[in-house]
């Protein structure tokens, strides 16, 4: 019996060792199967990895800011939209067209004022024109401009289809612009020096400076209907309703003083 088991453990031994040679051989065999590039692309497979998982973490991080932003971004949205909101709102007060105020007071007051240091005809030699009027108009420091008021799409529904018409709001807007360009014109005559006053319009600026001083106009930005040269009111049937909306929305008011229609603009009250 003792003979057998120790035949029975060395046969466990000897299969043991043979178990033990042939994976030896299976690992030495697939070690050697790409022997020159088995390393390098072992190698090359790692840092492609680790390229990716900072590909991956970049990723992350960038989502995780666009999530942080979110709520910025919602409040400028909200903010930007309030801010269209108001100036569409604030359009409405504004005409299509908007010439330029003073283009026309240019041409008027380089037609009628002398520049300074600018010698008078030198024909009439040492003639003194007549002394201005005691009553002048001072011009005060500051003088405040014409009074620009324009209408809203609102006030103007609220009229009759009568009064309204075909006028629009931007027309009358760019009527009122016209009216603001008369009335500061007629300011400049008024306070003008006379030394600055061409010889041809001395009449005209002390006709002016003489309705300035009548009770209910004294202090206010006014025109003549005279003045109505466009480019947007004229003397004719459009410019008429036009002043006829504007009285009626309490933008201007008249009155007659001598052969003179006087429009007076208002202010905002």
């Amino acid at each position: 019996m003792e003979v057998k088991t120790a035949g029975a453990s060395l046969d466990s031994v000897i299969s043991g060792f043979n178990r033990r040679i042939a994976e030896l051989q299976d690992l030495v065999i697939a070690r050697n199967v790409y022997p020159a590039s088995s390393v390098t692309d072992l190698l090359a497979v790692d840092a492609a990895v680790k390229a990716m998982e900072l590909q991956v973490q970049a990723i992350k991080d960038r989502l995780r800011d666009e999530t942080l932003a979110i709520p910025k971004a919602k409040k400028l949205v909200d903010a930007a939209l309030k801010q269209q909101k108001k100036l569409q709102d604030m359009s409405v007060y504004v005409p299509s067209h908007v010439p330029e105020r003073m283009s026309m007071l240019n041409l008027d007051t380089n037609k009628c004022l002398f520049p300074e240091g600018t010698q008078q005809n030198t024909g009439f030699g040492s003639f003194k024109l007549e002394e201005e009027p005691a009553a002048l108009p001072k011009e005060k420091k500051g003088r405040s401009p014409p009074p620009l008021w324009f209408i809203t799409a609102e006030e103007l529904d609220s009229l009759s289809g009568y009064m309204r018409g075909r006028l629009t709001v931007e027309k009358i807007n760019a009527a009122i612009n016209d009216m603001v360009t008369y009335a500061e014109a007629n300011a400049q005559l008024i306070f003008a020096p006379k030394k600055k006053v061409a010889g041809d319009l001395w009449e005209k600026a002390l006709e002016m400076r003489d309705i300035a001083m009548t009770e209910g106009i004294r202090g206010k930005h006014f025109f003549l209907e005279t003045d109505m040269k466009g480019p947007t009111l004229k003397p004719d049937n459009t410019g008429k309703a036009i002043l006829t909306v504007l009285r009626h929305l309490g933008r201007v008011s008249e009155t007659r003083i001598g052969p003179h229609r006087v429009i007076i603009l208002l202010k905002r009250p």
